[in-house]
C-alpha cells in the first residue's frame, strides 16, 4: 500500500513537472489538446495537462523586420529596375498567425513584392526615384489591410534601394555632371558679375570723392582769394586815407606799386641779366608817394 502512495505521488510530481511551463516575456505558446487548438499561454508560470496538450508553437510578440529581396519591376515608362525594402510588422494575435497563414513571413513578403510591383508599374521612372515617401505610404495601408486576417500589424514599410539600368544609371550620371558644370558657370558668372559691380562702385565712390575733394579745394582757394582781396581792399582803403591827409592822390599810389612789383619780377626772371633803370625812376618814385 505504501509503495502504490509513493508511486502515484511520484507520477503526480512527474505530471506537474511535466506540465509547468515558463513563457517568455516576449512570447506567447499556442497550446493544442488532442489536435486542437486549447489555449493561448501568457508570458510567466502557466500549467497545463501533459498527457493531452502540448505546446504547438512558440509566437514572437516582438516587433519583427523582414527584409525584402531585390526585385525587378517594369516602370510605366518601360525602365527595368531593381527594388529592395523592409517591412516591420508585429503580432497582434498568435492564433490567427498560425493557424490563419501557413508561413507569415513568405506570405508577408510576396505580399509586399507583389503590392510594390503594382504600385510603381503606374509610375515613371522618375516618379519612382522622387516618390518614396509616397511608395512607402501606399505600400504600408495595403499590407495592413491584407495582414489584418493574419492577426498582424504592419507597423512600417521602408524602400531601401531603387536601381536604375546600367545605361540609365551612366546618362543619369552625365545629367547630374553637366548640372553640376552648369551651377559652377553661374555660380562663377555671378561672381564675377558681384566682382564687377564691386569695382564699379569702388570707382563711382572715388570719382564721388574726387569730385567731393575738388569742389572743397576750390572753395578753399576762392576763400582764400575773397580773404586775399578783402585784405588789398583794406589796405587801400587805409592808404588812401593816409594820401588823403598828405594830398596824395591814390591811383598813383596804386600805379606805382604795380610798377615796383613789375620791377621785382623782372629783376627775379631768370631770362633777364640785366635790368635798365630810368634816370628819373627816383624822382618819379617820390613824386608817386608824395616824398620829400
Amino acid at each position: 500500500m505504501q509503495i502504490l502512495i509513493v508511486a502515484v505521488a511520484i507520477l503526480i510530481i512527474i505530471l506537474i513537472y511535466k506540465g509547468v511551463r515558463i513563457v517568455p516575456q516576449a512570447e506567447n505558446w499556442l497550446v493544442e489538446r488532442f489536435g486542437k487548438f486549447a489555449a493561448v499561454l501568457t508570458p510567466g508560470l502557466n500549467l497545463i495537462n501533459p498527457l493531452f496538450s502540448k505546446v504547438s508553437a512558440k509566437i514572437d510578440i516582438r516587433e519583427q523586420v523582414l527584409d525584402l529581396p531585390p526585385q525587378g519591376i517594369i516602370t510605366e515608362d518601360n525602365a527595368a529596375v531593381k527594388v529592395d525594402g523592409v517591412v516591420f510588422f508585429k503580432i497582434l494575435d498568435p492564433y490567427k498567425a498560425f493557424y490563419g497563414i501557413e508561413n507569415l513571413n513568405m506570405a508577408i513578403s510576396n505580399l509586399a513584392l507583389t503590392t510594390l510591383r503594382s504600385i510603381m508599374g503606374k509610375m515613371t521612372l522618375d516618379q519612382s526615384l522622387s516618390s518614396r515617401d509616397k511608395i512607402n505610404a501606399e505600400l504600408l495601408i495595403i499590407l495592413d489591410q491584407a495582414t489584418d486576417s493574419w492577426g498582424t500589424k504592419i507597423t512600417r514599410v521602408e524602400i531601401k534601394d531603387i536601381v536604375p539600368p546600367q545605361d540609365l544609371q551612366q546618362a543619369m550620371a552625365l545629367q547630374m555632371k553637366a548640372e553640376r558644370e552648369r551651377r559652377a558657370t553661374v555660380l562663377e558668372a555671378e561672381a564675377q558679375k558681384e566682382a564687377q559691380e564691386k569695382k564699379a562702385e569702388g570707382f563711382k565712390r572715388a570719382q564721388i570723392l574726387e569730385a567731393e575733394a575738388r569742389k572743397e579745394s576750390a572753395q578753399r582757394d576762392a576763400e582764400a582769394r575773397e580773404r586775399l582781396a578783402q585784405a588789398e581792399a583794406n589796405a587801400i582803403e587805409f592808404v588812401a586815407k593816409s594820401l588823403k591827409s598828405t594830398g596824395g592822390d591814390p591811383l598813383l599810389y596804386l600805379l606805382g606799386m604795380e610798377y615796383v612789383k613789375g620791377l621785382i619780377k623782372l629783376g627775379e626772371s631768370q631770362s633777364s641779366h640785366v635790368v635798365i633803370l630810368p634816370s628819373d625812376l627816383i624822382e618819379n618814385l617820390k613824386s608817386l608817394f608824395k616824398l620829400k
